[in-house]
């Protein structure tokens, strides 16, 4: 979360709040899980540079590599981090601008088989900006320092400026997803052609649950991941809610990312030396043994939230003595809101 110097600045949540979202979102109905060793981080990032970790995505040609990189104010770089927590590479974007990035993703492309990176200049802290921008990178093929060049797309949201921070791309259809960070957030689709020739409009397609900080698509297109401060949600599709994941204690949650094999999620944190976690899902959320084959058309489509666990919007069906709970929540909520609109 961050700004870019001398247009917007930098709205926190208070400390306060966020343990208060914490609470909340650890008493919800949901699927609990721990990350793998109890509290033990998965690795901890060791580079100095890298203050303001706010996305991750996992190499799709690279075994054990973890891209993130800073939010604002510190370049137009991404850095790719070893099992061990410590930098392989650094990649600079040479014709990139670094405004506020929010978030990362990762695809493959499916005629070449290298990877592809997305790195999202999506951060709006203010709702200002007519349009933002995302960059795709073809993955490097060493991990040694170099200059990359990235393919410009400018975006905007079909119903007005947007503060986001998670971007994904779904593996099946190649479709690019904006999630915006709002008091009532939204998914937001991308044309399935991509122009650089003219800004490209985004659409919502699902609700988002609040203040979203990063999201990512399931290796295998079957399911995606939304986080928050607090918790994260898993979906099949807009609006079709699988399970709740508890998270980690963080001091910022920032990013969210599949491990390769769909099983688990790997989240981390701003800060200097910041943890990366490893999360497993709860078996209804892994992937099926046989996916299932991709969807002829990448129309996306807005599902029809059901009654029961699968409801949509990021809404339990929860029996009455604890529906206080959801009351409770969606107060803190409106203080987490007004905190940081208000950049108190």
């Amino acid at each position: 979360m961050g700004c870019a110097r001398g247009r917007s600045r930098t709205r926190r949540i208070p400390r306060t709040v966020l343990a208060l979202l914490a609470t909340a979102g650890a008493v919800l109905p949901g699927a609990a899980a721990r990350a793998d060793d109890g509290d033990k981080p998965q690795f901890v990032i060791r580079d100095e540079r890298i203050g303001e970790s706010s996305g991750l995505a996992v190499s799709p040609t690279h075994k054990g590599i973890v891209y993130t990189h800073n939010d604002s104010g510190s370049g137009p770089r991404i850095y790719a981090i070893g099992p061990d927590g410590r930098t392989r590479a650094t990649f600079t974007i040479g014709n990139a601008e670094a405004r506020d990035w929010e978030g990362i993703a990762a695809s493959t492309d499916r005629a070449t088989g290298r990877g592809v990176l997305w790195i999202a200049d999506i951060g709006d802290n203010l709702d200002t900006w007519p349009d933002v921008s995302v960059y795709k990178v073809v993955e490097p093929r060493t991990m040694e320092d170099a200059t990359l060049r990235a393919t410009r797309y400018r975006f905007r949201y079909a119903d007005g400026p947007r503060n986001a921070e998670g971007v994904m791309v779904n593996p099946r259809t190649g479709r690019l997803y904006i999630v915006s960070k709002e008091f009532s957030g939204g998914v937001y689709a991308a044309p399935a052609k991509l122009r650089t020739d003219r800004v490209n409009v985004l659409r919502r397609v699902g609700s988002a649950p609040i203040m979203a900080t990063d999201a990512a698509y399931a290796p295998d297109g079957s399911s995606f991941v939304i986080r928050t401060y607090f918790s994260a949600s898993v979906y099949r599709s807009p609006g079709e809610l699988i399970a709740h994941v508890t998270m980690p204690p963080l001091h910022q949650a920032e990013s969210i990312a599949y491990t390769r094999d769909g099983r688990a999620l790997l989240t981390g944190s701003e800060g200097k030396n910041s943890p990366v976690y490893r999360v497993p899902l709860p078996a209804a959320a892994r992937p099926a043994p046989s996916p299932t084959p991709a969807r002829t058309s990448a129309r996306p489509r807005a599902v029809k939230a059901t009654s029961g666990a699968a409801a949509g919007d990021g809404v339990l069906a929860v029996p009455m003595p604890v529906l206080w709970l959801a009351v409770a929540v969606g107060a803190i909520g409106i203080i987490a809101f007004v905190a940081y609109r208000t950049g108190r």
